[in-house]
């Protein structure tokens, strides 16, 4: 997980963003983006970042703390169900990257993303292919956009516990998807996602 920020490094390119979303496929909920800039992507402190798919909550929250707490500057965007309905998932997706990034403490001199380039984004930038898995610094970002988001999606169970949103986070799953047929959708519900609008349509 050295080789691109190691070369942006040594190349005097710094300070480096990372950017990462959590929330983009899930039916319920806001979408999450956040933009990390890293004092040293490879501190010890930060051997066991990762992508945040691929660890657990508990170590999730753990890194969130140590991240948040080492971090040179941290932004988080939050993009709820409504502005996703009205701009469309991948609309608001890269306009949250592009008002996260520009929402840093630090002007970075470069950026780095996962899987999406930020169209308009006046800044050196590279998408990275599987980015949250070989950049430290959007590993960062998508644990910091994770645990945020599944802490929203907490606190949105205790409003709509009907739904399981603090197991599922608003993804869709068997549990989901029947609760959605015993009760409907609630607010938090994108209606421009396919099922939910078929269940409005009904």
């Amino acid at each position: 997980m050295k080789v691109i920020e190691q070369g942006l490094i040594n190349a005097g390119i710094a300070p480096i963003a990372g950017v990462d979303e959590a929330g983009r496929g899930a039916c319920a909920g806001p979408l999450v983006i956040a933009a990390v800039i890293l004092h040293d992507p490879f501190a010890p402190e930060l051997f066991a970042v990762r992508d945040s798919k691929e660890i657990s909550e508990v170590e999730r929250e753990e890194l969130f703390e140590v991240i948040t707490t080492i971090a040179a500057s941290i932004n988080v965007v939050i993009v709820p169900a409504h502005e996703i309905d009205k701009r469309g998932v991948h609309a608001a997706n890269l306009d949250g990257m592009r008002r996260a990034v520009h929402g840093l403490d630090q002007t970075p001199a470069y950026v780095l993303t996962d899987g999406y380039a930020i169209d308009g984004l006046a800044l050196p930038n590279l998408a990275v292919w599987k980015g949250d898995q070989v950049v430290v610094s959007i590993s960062a970002a998508s644990i910091v956009a994770k645990v945020t988001r599944d802490r929203i999606m907490r606190q949105m169970h205790q409003q709509f516990p009907q739904y399981g949103f603090s197991q599922h986070k608003g993804y869709i799953t068997a549990g989901h998807t029947a609760a959605l047929n015993a009760h409907g959708v609630c607010i938090e519900h994108r209606r421009s996602f396919s099922n939910i609008a078929t269940l409005i349509h009904k």
